[in-house]
């Protein structure tokens, strides 16, 4: 039997903070979504939680998982040449994982500073190599200061994850990388606040999409 308590708390978080039209339909499409994938990656607004066991969440916004329609249609957009390495920035408890290595991405990077986000996003992609086979998969626990691209990334995904600095350094990191290892990559940036500071260095928009006024997403490329 489904367990109704993470979809209730995230139908009041949603009403409250949001509308509640939009709670409705946010729920129906997660029941929907976690159904299809066999995975528990439904909430918002646990770092309170992570902040009593020590974890720094100073430079982080809420944890809240990106719409399973939003992300689905637009990996429908990445060519399949560019589905080689997908990688979360500040994963969370792995849907965009699940989702990206559902529609065939061969290889599967997460990367967050929750250990306990960690631990979940390990056991739904374990859950979802039931549906999907044939990938590779990584998850690790590591603040992004720390934390290098690898080198063979070729679409990095970003549902908002932190504040302005860390965005920052995050897009210095992103070309770096491409510095080192010339290539092409699709950046994937959901409710992107800061999309302003990947302009600045030369990426370009090349997607926009914006429903219900609260889900934006924008794909980004860059010549290297």
């Amino acid at each position: 039997m489904t367990n109704l308590i993470p979809y209730l708390k995230y139908f009041f978080y949603l009403g409250t903070n949001w509308n509640w039209r939009l709670a409705v339909v946010l729920i129906l499409q997660e029941i929907k979504g976690e159904k299809k994938y066999g995975i528990n990656t439904t909430g918002a607004d646990e770092l309170n939680d992570l902040a009593d066991t020590g974890v720094d969440i100073s430079e982080a916004t809420i944890y809240m998982p990106i719409s399973y329609p939003l992300l689905e249609n637009v990996l429908t957009l990445i060519p399949e040449n560019a589905k080689n390495h997908f990688i979360d920035i500040g994963c969370g408890k792995g849907r965009a994982l699940c989702i990206a290595a559902y529609h065939g991405f061969k290889k599967i990077s997460g990367v967050d500073f929750s250990a306990t986000f960690c631990a979940d996003a390990i056991e739904n992609l374990q859950r979802i190599t039931t549906k999907k086979n044939g990938f590779q998969q990584s998850i690790v626990h590591e603040n992004i200061l720390h934390y290098q691209i690898p080198a063979d990334v070729d679409c990095l995904f970003l549902f908002n994850p932190f504040d302005e600095k860390l965005v920052l350094h995050l897009v210095n990191d992103i070309k770096r990388s491409l510095q080192i290892n010339p290539r092409s990559m699709y950046i994937i940036y959901a409710n992107p606040l800061y999309i302003q500071l990947f302009f600045n260095e030369g990426f370009e928009q090349i997607f926009h999409a914006k429903k219900m006024k609260y889900f934006e997403v924008s794909i980004m490329t860059i010549n290297t």
